[in-house]
């Protein structure tokens, strides 16, 4: 059984880095063909851009290979040996937060390199060593309690219930379902300021497309987002009641209010549509299937490893090899969101228009240094919206394909 566990995660890892690379050298290609939606240099930079990501994704593979190998070599029952406490819920509150920090801080290179390097390069971060001081701190208090507390429940369910898994689904379910409610009010302001949207005629032409879609909201806010980053964003966030319209403040600057208008009109089919509730189905879907897993895990696995069948134990595996599992029904997931995306386009054309619509979307674009062709492996796992091009030609927009553009999709199909 460990046999077979580190083949699948072998192969898990080796088929990210197998993607990425597929994708840098679709990239490296495609950046020589005639620039389509950004201007020639954005094309360009946004391709670079594009390229380095991945990079840095392959590294973060390699980091996430060497902690699985450190984990089930003698990291855990190192761990287990360390921690000599007699209250086993204690010791897996403890052993858990350890597992946790001790993974963040072997991605914690990256993630530095890429915020304060890597984006700032590209025109992107803002971000300042106090600042993202300050962000590592709020969470780190906020997972201390709240973390702390979940997984001490989820410890008790295991140690009192015969069929824990299925109790276990049900509390961290909740516990998504209660987060996602209280996200706007109570968590996104620890990081950000949220001040009410100022512009009356915008707000109230906002107010109009949530009437038309049948959504009621708490407000319409504007988010500080430039202290931090200069892309562009919207969202609506939260659930029931608790539901705001979030605009980023620098969408507010680069948009006109028609364009910002078709925006949330896209996502206000994804409400109109129900893809909330869809995707809330979906994610409890998933959610059931691991449990299922990971709660039927025989003793003799935990045998082999060298460790006893515990609560602390089995919350490790599970956010161990969680992604594997994750990783398997990436392609379903992102077919339903993709499909649900081109719905939403046709939504928000309809409520301005498909020019505007298409529009916005080009500017976010470039803006954002989105680049606008990607091997067709990398969409079929990755994406969760459909590739630009194909969104705006839904949408109207003309875009010929040229004899190079048929030719590296031909090498890139054969090469599948």
């Amino acid at each position: 059984m460990v046999l077979w566990i580190g083949i699948i995660y072998f192969l898990y890892i080796l088929a990210k880095v197998y993607i990425s690379t597929m994708e840098i050298g679709y990239v490296a290609r495609a950046k020589q063909l005639k620039a389509v939606i950004l201007d020639k240099e954005s094309y360009k930079s946004a391709a670079d851009y594009k390229i380095s990501s991945e990079r840095v994704a392959i590294v973060e593979s390699l980091i996430d290979y060497i902690m699985f190998i450190f984990w089930v070599g003698f990291g855990l029952k190192w761990l287990d040996n360390l921690l000599q406490i007699d209250n086993t819920l204690l010791k897996s509150v403890l052993f858990v937060d350890i597992f946790i920090a001790i993974n963040y801080i072997a991605s914690l290179p990256t993630d530095i390199y890429t915020k304060f390097y890597l984006d700032k390069k590209y025109g992107f971060s803002k971000m300042t060593p106090k600042l993202f001081l300050g962000d590592m701190l709020k969470s780190a208090i906020l997972f201390l309690i709240f973390g702390s507390l979940v997984i001490y429940a989820i410890s008790y369910i295991i140690l009192n219930f015969s069929s824990w898994w299925l109790w276990g689904f049900a509390l961290v379910f909740a516990i998504i379902l209660v987060v996602n409610l209280i996200y706007p009010t109570f968590i996104a302001p620890v990081f950000n300021k949220f001040t009410p949207l100022k512009d009356e005629e915008l707000k109230e032409s906002i107010e109009a497309l949530m009437q038309k879609a049948g959504l009621k909201s708490s407000g319409i806010f504007t988010m500080d987002a430039s202290k931090r980053d200069s892309r562009l964003n919207a969202y609506f966030g939260g659930l029931g009641s608790s539901k705001r319209v979030v605009l980023y403040d620098t969408l507010l600057k680069k948009l006109s209010s028609d364009e910002l208008l078709a925006v949330l009109g896209h996502e206000l089919g994804h409400f109109k549509h129900k893809d909330i509730i869809k995707n809330i189905i979906t994610m409890g879907a998933l959610l059931f299937l691991m449990f299922f897993i990971f709660g039927n895990l025989p003793e003799s696995l935990f045998n082999e490893f060298g460790l006893y069948k515990t609560p602390y134990t089995i919350i490790s595996f599970f956010l161990l090899l969680s992604p594997v599992v994750a990783f398997v029904f990436m392609p379903i997931m992102g077919y339903i969101s993709r499909k649900n995306e081109y719905a939403a386009d046709a939504y928000g054309s309809e409520c301005v228009s498909e020019d505007v619509l298409a529009n916005a979307l080009e500017k976010l674009a470039n803006e954002n240094r989105s680049f606008p062709r990607s091997h067709p492996l990398y969409i079929f796992f990755y994406f969760t919206h459909p590739p630009l091009i194909n969104r705006l030609q839904k949408l109207g927009k003309k875009y010929e394909n040229s004899k190079d553009d048929l030719a590296l999709q031909n090498e890139c199909d054969n090469g599948l």
